[in-house]
């Protein structure tokens, strides 16, 4: 499905009704709009069909942000994570869907950090998967310093630092498969929209991109979930997410023997939270989320 929103033209999926019969009534179930991760390199698809499961207790809407998959491109040198934000507010007002609850993964997490503290009033509630609120590019390269040596540490500075037009496929393969235990492969990244053009100038603006002062203006519940395993976007980004968010708002859950991906490397752990959250988030009496509940924090 299509629909034109803030001059771009949006392609979204849905699973699940957000109206369900409830004895005399039709009850209304919250809906879980999912951002994926990027820059250009991916799209909602790597997201099917695990996230399935969460059409139990939500409706379930799978959107590509500007500038990636089935939606409009445009100019990848305009391309920005705050119009990514302006857009999920707008995407949801236009398809009439009132206090959603934003999952991000990766990059999809930074853009809903942004959505959330320049439309504070709009979220039911934030899911932010694997992603991180200041990008640091240091920490990213120590990190896989430690795990698997110079080589491979000095792939991942050139690629995250602008660098990357040398970098061939297997350097590259050598440092994907330490994002995590599985990770995307080649059916799902088959079935992926690539927009190439945006990947660099979208890394430059990652690379940049440091929301932590903006997240004291969120105002609602918020599901913090990290890999213990993951070099990407480790445990230490998602804490410093989680300091500095409003006091009594976030839980943080440290999924363990996961990576980047934690839904692929150990369900087991991840989906009772997940789906927990979204399933309390939908009963008018859920309560107040403490800081310091979560397994990890």
């Amino acid at each position: 499905m299509r629909v034109d929103v803030n001059g771009t033209r949006f392609w979204f999926d849905v699973d699940g009704p957000g109206l369900v019969p409830d004895g005399r009534e039709m009850r209304e179930r919250p809906t879980v709009v999912l951002l994926h991760g990027g820059p250009g390199s991916f799209d909602h698809s790597y997201l099917k069909p695990d996230f399935a499961r969460l059409s139990r207790d939500a409706q379930v809407i799978y959107l590509d942000l500007r500038g990636h998959g089935r939606s409009e491109w445009g100019d990848p040198a305009a391309w920005t994570f705050d119009a990514c934000a302006d857009d999920v507010r707008a995407f949801c007002d236009a398809l009439g869907i009132a206090r959603p609850v934003v999952y991000g993964h990766s990059l999809g997490g930074m853009v809903a950090m942004l959505y959330a503290a320049r439309h504070p009033s709009h979220p039911a509630a934030l899911i932010l998967d694997s992603t991180t609120a200041r990008f640091d590019v240091a920490r990213m390269v120590a990190t896989f310093r430690r795990i698997a040596g110079d080589e491979v540490a000095e792939t991942v500075a050139r690629v995250y630092g602008g660098d990357s037009s040398g970098v061939s496929a297997e350097e590259w393969a050598r440092c994907w498969a330490l994002f995590g235990r599985r990770v995307p492969g080649a059916e799902e990244k088959g079935r992926i929209v690539v927009n190439a053009a945006l990947n660099p100038p979208g890394l430059v603006l990652l690379t940049r991109f440091n929301a932590l002062d903006q997240l004291r203006r969120i105002d609602c519940p918020v599901l913090v979930c990290v890999g213990a395993l993951d070099p990407a976007t480790p445990v230490a980004a998602a804490r410093e997410i989680m300091d500095a968010l409003p006091g009594g708002c976030g839980r943080l859950e440290v999924i363990e023997e996961a990576g980047h991906f934690p839904w692929l490397d150990n369900p087991e752990a991840y989906w009772p939270v997940v789906s927990e959250f979204v399933a309390t988030i939908a009963r008018p009496d859920r309560p107040c989320i403490r800081q310091g509940q979560g397994a990890g924090r």
